[in-house]
């Protein structure tokens, strides 16, 4: 085992051992009683998975030792067997420790708010936008995820100029963190009358969703303005000033929201969809402080980068993140099929982040 990580787990144990301590004294609170259990716990499972690993390296102590000893051949032969099954159990188990280790994402157990806009491309870029909507929707249908539209704007051919929309459930971020990115389609538009193939592309953001507690706001540093609503159709648009658009003046963060026909309303999703952007900005900024942690490349939400390809004429999907191929391209956009992505991803982004601990 790596220097580092046995002290990392000796300072684990001696934390766990101060937890036990405190949670046998009568006089804590409830409140703290709950959030040092919630830390026990998972401390435990570390604690508990390093004595498997110390029987394992005792037996298989045991069994070598045993072999060095003049015993007979049947024995020696089963003493090899023993060794050779409990140097694979104790790759298993320290690789499941290693995944213990591993510092946990606290937005992994929050919502999100994904934005979805139309990039390179034009009309097309719009319409494949739409695509993902739909294939996002039904992802969150399938995971019985709540699923709101906070802003949308429609082109006049049915396309999605940008989309901004929540999803609230459980663990929704840790699944769809992985589909920030540039999304790239290759096909036939419908507005091509030779049948030529296009590629055009949309990008996809997806923050965590936070309460207003959470990010210290000072409501002098909003400007708040109020504008006539704008878009295709819509039995409100251009008649009231209803839309709203929020500006956080310190970060020059924008949100506006124009849906609603309440002003009020509009407010609301506005300030949720700000709130989550002043945030990622601020995580990021941290992140880029530890210069020494390097990022996982699974895991980073780059919005700037090529992540997946989606290529109709040969019915293909394409993560470029860890070269996965699927040639399941319609069960992958109508969501049914779009967890098979995500799952590798996660497996990889583990992975990386498992070589970082060894």
């Amino acid at each position: 085992m790596h220097k580092d990580l046995q002290i990392k787990l000796l300072k684990i144990i001696e934390k766990y051992d101060s937890i036990q301590q405190e949670l046998s004294s009568p006089e804590i609170s409830t409140e703290k009683r709950i959030e040092l259990s919630k830390k026990f716990s998972s401390l435990e499972q570390i604690v508990e998975k390093k004595k498997e690993l110390d029987d394992i390296e005792k037996n298989l102590a045991e069994t070598e030792e045993l072999l060095r000893e003049d015993i007979d051949t049947e024995l020696v032969e089963l003493a090899k067997d023993d060794i050779i099954n409990l140097k694979k159990k104790l790759e298993e188990e320290y690789n499941k420790l290693k995944k213990l280790l591993i510092p946990k994402d606290k937005d992994d157990e929050r919502n999100a708010i994904v934005e979805i806009r139309a990039g390179t491309g034009g009309d097309e870029a719009a319409l494949f936008s739409m695509v993902l909507l739909r294939m996002y929707q039904k992802y969150g249908e399938n995971n019985k995820w709540k699923f709101e539209i906070l802003s949308f704007q429609e082109t006049n051919i049915g396309g999605c100029k940008e989309a901004i929309l929540s999803f609230s459930g459980k663990n929704v971020f840790s699944s769809l963190k992985y589909e920030s990115g540039v999304h790239r389609v290759q096909r036939v538009p419908q507005t091509e009358t030779q049948g030529r193939i296009h590629t055009s592309a949309s990008t996809v953001a997806v923050l965590p969703m936070v309460e207003e507690v959470e990010v210290e706001i000072d409501q002098k540093d909003l400007r708040v303005d109020t504008f006539r609503s704008q878009g295709a159709g819509g039995q409100h648009v251009n008649t009231t000033d209803s839309a709203v658009r929020i500006t956080h003046i310190p970060t020059n963060t924008v949100a506006s929201c124009q849906d609603e026909k309440s002003q009020h309303k509009n407010k609301a999703k506005a300030m949720k969809i700000l709130l989550s952007r002043i945030y990622e900005k601020q995580k990021k900024e941290k992140e880029e402080e530890l210069a020494s942690k390097r990022k996982s490349l699974v895991g980073s939400g780059d919005r700037s980068e090529k992540i997946r390809s989606y290529n109709y004429p040969q019915g293909r999907i394409t993560d470029h993140r860890i070269n996965l191929t699927l040639y399941k391209l319609e069960e992958v956009i109508s969501g049914n099929a779009l967890n098979e992505i995500i799952s590798p991803l996660k497996e990889a982004d583990i992975e990386e982040k498992i070589k970082d601990l060894s």
